[in-house]
């Protein structure tokens, strides 16, 4: 995932990967009479998501990104008729929502949310979960798969028609943790049977040696390349077992549902039983059902891998501040001698590949040739020049983590968990950032009073944030230019309302300590 080409779903790894070492976001706001009125922000607020829940979205739901004409883009181009689940799609919007309505009071940001929960319940799987997409016409989609779908290289989770639900990029995590909140809001007693049946989906899919697989319920499996097909596999990849984690840990907190943790903390001992041996004990992207690292898509090599073992290490962290259980601390020490005898020596611009061969510990990489998603073949090399570019390049400081296992392993199990919470609640909203174009957002807007004022003066005449749309042409990603224009993302809306809301927050606290005679009065 950290290439040279980085794709939405980069971002999200590197994010989400570093949650647990990024210093707390602190908001720069040195003079808080250089930042613009709140009334202000709530007015710019408000017509953004005026224009983005009346114009732009369908039901209530939205794909990734717009045209200017709005033609529809989610992480493929898509149909008129789709809405996006992946993140930062639907239910990632309908979580800032709730942030809004929280922040500032109005509760024509809660009716937005609830409007976003309807398509979300239209499209929940009679299982409880979701899959990448909700299409309103159901009919016309076996059509697009042949014809689009299943032409598009690198996105082999849309080639075939599963039919079932995804864990895969917290499609299903997303969409409960959502309809979690928005009924622990509401107290909707509507809401709660498709929350039960969403936790219950999460509940089923887990095996009972504590992992879970990308999908679910079982489907018919469909062999890619001749490789079997991976998506019943045991898996980490992203963020499957770690946002499955934290969702339940959440029902588990606010529902008082001890089943929920219960499956919770399988789930974590699922990271030690994973765990490879030494002298290579970090960990695969996923195992098939016998334990063995298990190839996922054709550039997924069924091997030890350094950005999955960087992940977990930071998992690891946290399940001790969580649980105060040492066993998730005891794993680590070797799996940081693993990553510091990986470095690659003589490389230039990176330390590390995300993928070692077994035993021998060389570097290993993909190379695609081919010019069609039919004639395209993918093998393994040990030449990073060339290489497909999913993860052949990344940059791992290793001391720095162990500083930091050796930082928290010296704390109590009360210093840890206090320790973990207060940084929870100095970083700034989102708390994890998923999806390229919500990353592209807050990387390009500082939260800072400049920041601020560039979100409220941008706003164009229709209420929506213009920006730079680049999206991967979807049948050669890596060899031809893409399309790129003009127009709106759902990422780009998500982050700069965050970027709000993080102010008025912010804003507030100036007035409790009266160091600044600002007013958040106001709203619709």
């Amino acid at each position: 995932m950290t290439g040279t080409h980085p794709s939405p779903r980069t971002f999200a790894f590197l994010f989400h990967a570093a949650a647990w070492i990024l210093a707390p976001a602190v908001l720069a706001f040195s003079e808080p009479a250089n930042s613009p009125e709140p009334a202000k922000v709530l007015d710019t607020m408000r017509r953004a998501t005026d224009f983005m829940m009346n114009t732009v979205s369908n039901r209530g739901g939205f794909v990734w990104a717009y045209s200017q004409d709005l033609e529809p883009f989610g992480e493929l181009p898509a149909r008129k008729s789709m809405i996006w689940v992946e993140p930062p799609g639907t239910p990632s919007v309908g979580l800032m929502l709730l942030e809004a309505f929280r922040a500032t009071g109005d509760t024509a940001y809660l009716d937005d949310a609830k409007r976003v929960a309807q398509p979300l319940l239209w499209g929940q799987h009679p299982s409880g979960g979701w899959n990448y997409f909700i299409d309103f016409d159901p009919q016309g989609l076996p059509e697009y798969y042949e014809t689009f779908f299943s032409k598009c290289w690198g996105w082999w989770e849309h080639v075939h028609p599963y039919g079932n639900c995804t864990f895969d990029d917290f499609v299903t995590t997303e969409s409960t943790r959502f309809l979690l909140r928005l009924y622990t809001t509401t107290l909707d007693p509507e809401l709660r049977g498709p929350l039960d049946k969403a936790l219950g989906h999460i509940l089923r899919a887990q095996y009972p040696n504590g992992a879970w697989p990308q999908r679910y319920p079982p489907a018919k499996p469909h062999a890619l390349y001749g490789r079997p097909d991976y998506t019943s596999f045991y898996t980490f990849n992203d963020g499957v077992m770690s946002d499955c984690i934290d969702v339940l840990l959440e029902a588990a907190a606010t529902l008082h549902r001890p089943d929920c943790r219960a499956a919770a903390i399988r789930g974590m001992d699922f990271y030690l039983l994973a765990q490879l041996p030494d002298p290579q004990a970090g960990w695969a992207q996923q195992y098939s059902l016998d334990m063995i690292p298990a190839w996922g898509r054709p550039f997924e090599i069924g091997t030890v891998c350094a950005g999955e073992t960087l992940t977990n290490i930071d998992d690891l962290l946290r399940f001790y501040a969580l649980t105060g259980d040492r066993r998730y601390l005891d794993a680590i020490p070797s799996a940081l001698d693993w990553l510091e005898r990986s470095i690659i020596s003589g490389a230039e611009g990176y330390t590390h590949t995300y993928y070692y061969e077994a035993e021998t510990n060389h570097p290993l990489y993909i190379r695609q040739e081919g010019e069609t998603v039919e004639e395209v073949t993918y093998t393994v090399t040990n030449e990073v020049e060339g290489s497909y570019p999913y993860g052949n390049r990344m940059t791992i400081d290793v001391g720095a983590r162990r500083r930091e296992y050796e930082r928290v392993s010296a704390l109590s199990v009360e210093e840890a968990r206090a320790d973990y919470e207060s940084r929870l609640r100095a970083r700034s909203l989102p708390k994890t950032v998923l999806g390229g174009f919500l990353a592209k957002a807050l990387a390009e807007i500082p939260q800072s009073p400049e920041g601020i004022h560039a979100i409220v003066n941008s706003l164009d005449t229709r209420g929506g944030w213009r920006e730079s749309i680049h999206i991967p042409d979807p049948f050669s990603p890596f060899t031809k230019p893409g399309l790129d224009f003009t127009g709106y993302s759902t990422g780009g809306y998500i982050g700069r309302m965050y970027r709000l809301i993080n102010y008025l927050d912010q804003a507030k606290s100036f007035e409790r300590s009266g160091t600044a005679n600002v007013s958040l009065r106001g709203g619709r």
